[in-house]
């Protein structure tokens, strides 16, 4: 995986209002079916973490840990720890990266 492409390509899509952050958002895109993968970055909160791994695992959704602080910055939105990119090409895309 090459994270500064990916952060990079996430910044991209988060210009094209593909990205979703915060808890409560991305927690209702996960549950409505519109998220395509959900990243985390490493400094979020253990019962957060286990949340989303059971939530994104009941779902089928992806979910990607991003290291500490890099989520924020790469969306243009510091502080952020969650985000869930919306299903289409950029989300595909995205992916393959973080693969």
């Amino acid at each position: 995986m090459d994270e500064s492409k990916a952060l990079g390509f996430l910044g991209l899509a988060a210009r094209a209002g593909q990205v979703t952050s915060g808890d409560g958002l991305c927690e209702r895109e996960v549950r409505a079916g519109r998220a395509a993968l959900v990243l985390l970055d490493e400094g979020v909160s253990d019962n957060t973490r286990d949340k989303y791994r059971g939530l994104c695992a009941a779902r089928r959704v992806p979910l990607y840990e991003i290291s500490a602080d890099a989520l924020g910055k790469a969306i243009g939105k510091p502080n952020r720890l969650i985000a869930a990119v919306a299903k289409g090409p950029l989300a595909q895309k995205l992916e393959g990266l973080l693969q």
